[in-house]
């Protein structure tokens, strides 16, 4: 089928100033919906020409009307104060959620069309009115999704999940004992209670966008990074921590760091409080304090290179077996056919 597909970020290495991380997984989404047959059209400005002066080898297409579609996609997108709040033209103005409004009345609607909503960054109102409007579908990369809205998870590339070697990886040369790449949105309780105590006694950088940062002197930022950065910063990073915003942590959404960094060989260190996180890392990765992190950290250190090393690599790399791409695609692909099949409508199922 064809399909309308609105996501406000880049398919390519895109710019350095920018928070977004579905650079790591959605190309590879992407590209797997087309092998599969179906069409893409996106219908949001293509950013990675106009700011990144990418034009991705003309294999992808944009159109910023309203061209015919099958099914509508949405990223979704939410309101930013001073962003995407304010007129159009007006200085930092960015026009995604115009976009996204323009393309929801236009398609869903007036017409019915067929809508899929992936609300990635759990920002969707529970009340919202496409939650329940006809032959609407709601995913969220949740292990505990909402109430009616279905699990989609970040996709990792069957590809790199099938090439990579814990043998390679537990025998890389890591100068660092703790690593970080992901903006500080919502983030500082995990950093106060794990990340910071640990970065006063070992080796590391944090990479990405933290701007309150004064009661932390003692850890190293270095600023957002390019993207193509985090791989050689996990690289060079025996383990790092996966902080959560607590509204992931609450319903188990992981976001795509787990697996930026494990295919790095770079371990991830899990908060407890992180629901159903032994699906996510293995019961020695699971840390409830800064003390335990530095403990952890210390065994990390004494293993590293040897088989112990390896196997806890491998584990990790077994679990992000969840996260298989074409795993996500047969869920989307069982949405689609849903949403779409002519009995939906006449059931008055949304």
């Amino acid at each position: 089928m064809k399909i309308g597909y609105s996501f406000w970020g880049f398919l390519g290495n895109g710019i350095t100033d920018t928070p977004d991380g579905g650079r790591s997984h959605r190309r590879p989404f992407i590209d797997a919906l087309l092998a599969r047959g179906h069409e893409i059209v996106f219908l949001q400005a293509n950013r990675d020409l106009m700011e990144a002066g990418d034009d991705l080898g003309g294999a992808y297409v944009f159109d910023t009307g309203v061209p015919a579609i099958d099914v509508l996609f949405l990223e979704w997108r939410w309101a930013i104060t001073g962003r995407n709040t304010t007129a159009c033209g007006t200085e930092g103005h960015t026009c995604d959620l115009h976009r996204q409004a323009e393309l929801l009345t236009h398609y869903t609607a007036r017409r019915g069309m067929p809508t899929v909503i992936w609300d990635k960054d759990r920002k969707l109102r529970p009340e919202g009115v496409w939650r329940g409007t006809l032959r609407t579908a709601v995913c969220e990369a949740a292990l505990e999704p909402s109430a009616g809205a279905h699990r989609l998870l970040f996709p990792v590339d069957d590809r790199l999940l099938d090439r990579a070697d814990p043998i390679a990886l537990a025998a890389t040369p890591r100068d660092l004992a703790l690593g970080y790449v992901g903006n500080q949105y919502d983030r500082d309780a995990h950093f106060d209670r794990y990340f910071a105590p640990a970065a006063a006694r070992v080796a590391h950088l944090v990479g990405g966008k933290w701007t309150r940062t004064d009661r932390w002197p003692h850890v190293r930022f270095l600023g957002r990074v390019p993207f193509e950065q985090a791989h050689e910063l996990y690289s060079r990073s025996l383990a790092t921590i996966l902080m959560l915003p607590e509204r992931y942590a609450a319903v188990g959404q992981m976001t795509q760091r787990i697996f930026e960094a494990v295919l790095a060989g770079c371990l991830p260190l899990a908060p407890a409080d992180i629901r159903h996180v032994d699906q996510f890392v293995p019961a020695e990765l699971i840390v409830s304090s800064g003390r335990e992190v530095i403990e952890r950290l210390g065994f990390l250190q004494r293993i590293s290179g040897s088989q112990q090393h390896v196997d806890l690599i491998a584990a990790c790399l077994d679990r992000l077996d969840l996260f298989r791409l074409s795993r996500q695609v047969d869920v989307l692909e069982t949405v689609l056919n849903t949403i779409t099949s002519p009995d939906v409508a006449a059931r008055g199922v949304a």
